[in-house]
C-alpha cells in the first residue's frame, strides 16, 4: 500500500490518495466469492458451485468489485492514517480513481482533522466563589420528607372534605353531554391540593360529604394533551365514597429510631446536615470546575470542522435514544411526541456539541502546554477501584489496552481541570 497526503484548500482537511496492489485486490474478489457462492445461480452448475471465473461471465466482472472494495479500503485507510500519524475527527468522503481487475485499485479520502488550538489566558481566571451552605432550614425540608414518606391514611367520617384531604371518588366527564374517553373512573383516590386533576376540579371537591354527589364544571386548559379536549368546558358527575388525612409521626427520639439507625432526633439531624453539606460540596466543586473551564474555552480560539461537530451530535443523539430505550420509547415515538423532525432535533443539539468539543480541546491543550501525565499508580489505583465496584480480579482487566487508555485520559483530564482551579483567582 502507498499513499499521498496533500492539504486541501479547506482548513483542517486533508486528502489521502491511497494505492492499493492489485494482488490483494485479486485476494478480496476471491474471498468475496467464497463466502457469497452459494447465493449464484448459474445454468449449467448446481446453485452455488459455479466457479468464480464462470461467475464473473454470467454476472458480468464487475459483480465482485463493490464488496472487494470495502474489504481493502477498511484495512488501507486505517494504515495510511496510522503511517502518516493522522487523527481523523470527521467520517472520510470517499472517491475511486481506479478499480479494474489486474491493475492496482487507486482512491482518495478527504478527511477533516484535529484543529489547533490557540490557548489564551488559562493561570489566573477569575471565576466567582460558589458555595451552598446547609441551613437549618433545610433539614427540617429534609425530615417534612421523611415525616411524609412514613405517614399514615386515618379516616375520616365526621366531616367534609378539606384542603390536603385524599378523597375516594367515582367520576365520569361529559362535553356537550357526551361521555369521553377516558373520563371515567371508580375508587379514585385523589389528594385534594396536589394539582394531579384539571385546574379548578379539586377545589370544587373540598366541602363534599361522604356519599354525597355533585356535578363539577371545568374547562381543560388550551394547551392539553388531547386535542379534542383542549380548551372545551367539561361537566363531572362526581360521588365521594370516603375521606382519608395523613397522618404524620412526632418528630422525636423515637421517629429517629424508627427511621434510621441513630437513637435520638439531634444525632438524626447530625446526620442530614453530614449528607447535605457533601452534596452541595461535590455540586460547587462540580460548577466551579464548569466555570473555570468555561473561561478558559472563551480565551481560547478553535476553528472546529463541521464534520467533528456531525459527530458529536450523532453520539449525543445515540445516548439519547438508549435513555429513551429504558423508558420503552423509540425515538420515532418521541419525535412524534414533541412533533419535530430528526434533522430539527440534530440542530437543537449542536451548539451543545460546539461547547463540549471546545471544552474537550481546550483541557488538552492546557495538558500538553502544562504537561500533565497520569503516574502508572495512579492508573492501577483506578483499575483496582473499578475491578472492585465490578467485582473482578484487577489481572482480569489489566490487559485491555482501551481500558487503559480511557483511565488515563480520565485521570489527566480530572488533573488538568484540577490546575485550572488550583491556578484560578477565586472571587
Amino acid at each position: 500500500m502507498k499513499c499521498k497526503v496533500e492539504k486541501t484548500e479547506n482548513k483542517n482537511e486533508i486528502k489521502l490518495e491511497i494505492t492499493v496492489e492489485a494482488e490483494k485486490f485479486e485476494n478480496a474478489m476471491k474471498k468475496v466469492y467464497f463466502q457469497n457462492a452459494k447465493y449464484f445461480n448459474v445454468p449449467g452448475f448446481r446453485k452455488g458451485k459455479a466457479p468464480m471465473n464462470i461467475v464473473e461471465k454470467y454476472y458480468g466482472e464487475q459483480i465482485f468489485y463493490e464488496d472487494a472494495f470495502n474489504e481493502i479500503a477498511s484495512e488501507s485507510y486505517e494504515e495510511a492514517l496510522k503511517e502518516n500519524n493522522i487523527e481523523p475527527v470527521s467520517r472520510p468522503v470517499v472517491d475511486i480513481e481506479q478499480m479494474e481487475k489486474g491493475k492496482d485499485v487507486i482512491y482518495t479520502a478527504v478527511v477533516q482533522t484535529k484543529p489547533e488550538v490557540e490557548l489564551g489566558k488559562y493561570k489566573g481566571i477569575e471565576i466567582e466563589k460558589i458555595e451552598y451552605p446547609v441551613k437549618e432550614e433545610d433539614i427540617e425540608h429534609e425530615l417534612g420528607h421523611m415525616q411524609e414518606h412514613n405517614s399514615r391514611l386515618v379516616s375520616i367520617e365526621d366531616r367534609a372534605v378539606e384542603e390536603g384531604d385524599i378523597a375516594t371518588i367515582d367520576f365520569e366527564g361529559f362535553v356537550d353531554n357526551v361521555a369521553f374517553e377516558g373520563g371515567k373512573a371508580e375508587g379514585h383516590e385523589l389528594e385534594i391540593g396536589s394539582g394531579a386533576f384539571i385546574p379548578g376540579f379539586e377545589e370544587q371537591v373540598v366541602g363534599m360529604k361522604i356519599e354525597e354527589e355533585k356535578e363539577i364544571t371545568v374547562t381543560f386548559p388550551k394547551e392539553y394533551y388531547s386535542k379534542e379536549l383542549a380548551g372545551k368546558e367539561a361537566m363531572f358527575k362526581v360521588k365521594l365514597h370516603e375521606i382519608k388525612k395523613k397522618e404524620l409521626p412526632e418528630l422525636d427520639d423515637e421517629f429517629a429510631k424508627d427511621v434510621s439507625e441513630y437513637d435520638t432526633l439531634k444525632e438524626l439531624k447530625e446526620s442530614i446536615k453530614e449528607r447535605l453539606e457533601k452534596e452541595r460540596e461535590e455540586k460547587a466543586k462540580y460548577e466551579t470546575e464548569d466555570a473555570a473551564l468555561k473561561a478558559v474555552c472563551e480565551n481560547s480560539k478553535i476553528e472546529i470542522p463541521s464534520g467533528m461537530v456531525e459527530v458529536e451530535v450523532e453520539n449525543m443523539i445515540k445516548d439519547f435514544e438508549q435513555r429513551l430505550a429504558y423508558q420503552g420509547l423509540k425515538m420515532e415515538q418521541y419525535l412524534k411526541m414533541i412533533g419535530k423532525t430528526e434533522e430539527e432535533v440534530e440542530k437543537e443539539y449542536e451548539p451543545q456539541a460546539i461547547e463540549a468539543i471546545k471544552s474537550r480541546l481546550t483541557l488538552e491543550a492546557v495538558k500538553k502546554a502544562e504537561k500533565i501525565e497520569a503516574t502508572q499508580k495512579e492508573i492501577e489505583e483506578k483499575l483496582e477501584e473499578m475491578a472492585k465496584n465490578y467485582g473482578k480480579k484487577v489481572e482480569e482487566i489489566k490487559g485491555n489496552d482501551n481500558l487503559n487508555n480511557y483511565i488515563k485520559d480520565g485521570i489527566e483530564a480530572e488533573k488538568t481541570i484540577k490546575f485550572i482551579v488550583e491556578n484560578a483567582k477565586i472571587k
